[in-house]
């Protein structure tokens, strides 16, 4: 049982991960918390059964099934790119050089915004995924592991490597130096404002990702998932430290294996607390989070 609760914790912390990504990403270049962000994974959710079902009404899924899902996602992961680009450019950039407390209005703002406008053009009751992949699984030490969480995991994987390999880039280093000062990037050559579109946009793309593989693992969708996981995912951040890649992962994993082996172990029904219990005790040991480091204010 233990070993089952750690693929079933590990498969929903690698979402979580892909999420809080992009929040620990923003942050680390504008020191701003996006609280829209949950938001673009609901879209991601969404858009991915739009595509999907149009995909399952022209009978591709039933003749190339892998084919579908990969347009589906590519397309999906092109409109979230481009509402999270909109989004800075008419949310974030005109308060650039506000006081802290606007932008942070105007990020709820935009998720409220985009929860009305998803039930108001989706309606309100919830949205089924078109295709269900079954009961196919693999045996692994004992343990069975859908063919879905085999592949949530593994493209999971991947784009936290590809992440890390871009960061190595001339761009990541770019984003890296953005990051560090904004007024000495912009001396040297480089383009801070496409930097930090650059750092919406991947960060919306990797929650359209997180959007799909979630709605096609619990099979239904609604307006308000956005809410309730983009809080986890920045619990998650917070967890491992806030604008530390490597953390957001850590934190991720650690957040879904907390999770899940609360819920087998203690009761499902305070699944939800057992995270938030486990992060006030990581800020009152660690207030940076675990692979967080302190850094003086700027001045």
């Amino acid at each position: 049982m233990l070993l089952q609760q750690l693929i079933n914790g590990l498969t929903l912390g690698s979402v979580y991960a892909i999420i809080a990504l992009g929040y620990t990403m923003v942050y680390g270049i504008l020191e701003l918390i996006n609280f829209a962000h949950g938001e673009i994974y609901m879209l991601g959710a969404y858009l991915g059964i739009i595509f999907l079902g149009i995909f399952t009404a022209m009978g591709l899924t039933a003749a190339n099934f892998p084919l579908a899902l990969i347009l589906t996602v590519l397309i999906t992961v092109f409109f979230c790119s481009a509402y999270g680009f909109t989004m800075e450019k008419v949310a974030y950039k005109p308060l650039r050089n506000a006081p802290r407390l606007s932008p942070l209005i105007s990020a709820i703002g935009v998720s409220i915004f985009l929860q009305n406008y998803v039930m108001l053009t989706q309606g309100a009751t919830d949205k089924v995924f078109p295709y269900r992949y079954g009961e196919a699984h693999v045996h692994f030490l004992n343990v069975e592991m859908t063919y879905l969480q085999v592949m949530i995991i593994a493209t999971s994987a991947l784009l936290m490597l590809a992440l890390h390999l871009f960061r190595k880039t001339r761009m990541g280093k770019a984003m890296r130096a953005t990051a560090q000062d904004k007024t000495m990037a912009a001396l040297v050559g480089i383009n801070v404002d496409g930097i930090i579109s650059l750092t919406f946009v991947i960060g919306a793309g990797l929650a359209a990702v997180a959007g799909i593989m979630v709605a096609s693992y619990y099979g239904i969708v609604n307006y308000f998932i956005g809410y309730v996981a983009g809080i986890k995912a920045f619990t998650a951040a917070v967890l491992g430290g806030i604008g530390s890649i490597p953390g957001a992962m850590l934190g991720g994993i650690l957040l879904g294996l907390i999770e899940s082996l609360g819920a087998a172990y203690i009761s499902s029904e305070y699944k939800d607390v057992y995270a938030f219990v486990m992060l006030l005790i990581i800020l009152l040991i660690r207030p940076s989070g675990i692979l967080g480091r302190h850094t003086e204010e700027k001045v």
